[in-house]
């Protein structure tokens, strides 16, 4: 069994592949810049790991399978992808977003920052000599756009600090994570009852623009906006008149507009709105997921899928089946 690698991608995030296979594989290293070479590789493949796909290759009669090392499949062009070739992706990142959510609305409400920056001035404010005070999780409502493996397991921490759980879902069913579940019909209700937003649907035609002007005014004014799925469910123009105005609190914000090429550090700025300029957002590079436990998880469902491929057996989360 031959699989494909993107050179691109052979950078140490599929590392552990290698040692969760137990079923004979053959891993090749691939440049799809090279567009005769890639073609040879593929056209001897079994299956290939990529978070994309956007070639018209007749070669690919051969693959079976393409498996993303990730949950997003925005970035695949499912009409391109042959029929014969069975989509999965997988997700193990709802741990290291879950924590950095409860870690975003944690800092946004006692600001240890702030305090550590006024005590080395010798400013004891904030402290019960003089206050002010600073506020509590416990109590207070937070509204999860989208239910699913992040949604829930953001629910299941702030459960614990004792906060009210309320979702919008494509799906509403019943959880005992949440307070109450509704259809994505009931957002802007639910967005005037919430004290923290998070958004943790998948980017889709239906989602796309979701937080437009109206659904930023529906918000109350005290809340924060934590964005941990992709950039586009939110107007950007309309974001940043929300938060310079001041009509929301604030955002934390880890998914953006513009992104540099893979590998680089340095890059473009994010939006173009100038959020920089902003001292109400909390601006951090798509790092919510990227934890130091995210790869070996992440490594051992990909392989799972390659020795099911390998011994026949059912394949796990399929986005869409092969012919």
């Amino acid at each position: 069994m031959k699989l494909l690698i993107k050179n691109i991608d052979n950078d140490g995030r599929l590392r552990f592949v290698a040692q969760f296979l137990d079923t004979p594989w053959e891993i090749e290293v691939v440049d799809t810049a090279d567009r005769p070479a890639f073609e040879r590789a593929l056209a001897r493949a079994d299956a290939m790991v990529s978070m994309n796909w956007e070639w018209d290759l007749a070669a690919a009669t051969h693959l079976r399978l393409l498996q993303l090392p990730g949950a997003g499949i925005d970035a695949i062009d499912f009409a391109r992808v042959p029929v014969n070739v069975t989509v999965c992706n997988c997700f193990e990142h709802e741990i290291g977003i879950a924590e950095y959510v409860l870690g975003a609305m944690l800092e946004w409400t006692i600001d240890l920052r702030g305090m550590d920056r006024r005590l080395r001035q010798q400013d004891w404010g904030g402290s019960y000599l003089c206050g002010p005070v600073h506020d509590e999780l416990f109590g207070k409502t937070v509204g999860i756009v989208g239910f699913g493996r992040i949604g829930r397991e953001v629910a299941r921490r702030a459960q614990a600090f004792g906060m009210r759980v309320l979702a919008c879902t494509r799906t509403p069913r019943s959880d005992p994570l949440a307070e109450r579940i509704d259809s994505m019909d009931a957002l802007h209700t639910m967005l005037a009852e919430s004290d923290f937003v998070v958004i943790a649907a998948p980017l889709t035609q239906s989602t796309r623009g979701l937080f437009d002007a109206r659904a930023l005014k529906a918000m109350r004014s005290q809340a924060l906006l934590i964005n941990v799925s992709r950039a586009l469910l939110i107007d950007e123009a309309a974001l940043y008149a929300a938060l310079s105005e001041r009509r929301i609190a604030g955002a934390v914000i880890d998914v953006w507009y513009r992104y540099p090429e893979q590998g680089q550090r340095q890059g473009p700025r994010p939006s173009s709105q100038p959020f920089e300029q902003l001292d109400n957002i909390i601006m951090t590079p798509h790092a919510s997921a990227w934890t130091a436990g995210l790869l070996p998880r992440r490594n051992r469902a990909v392989a799972a899928n390659l020795n099911r491929l390998a011994r026949g057996e059912p394949l796990l989360n399929v986005v869409r089946a092969g012919a």
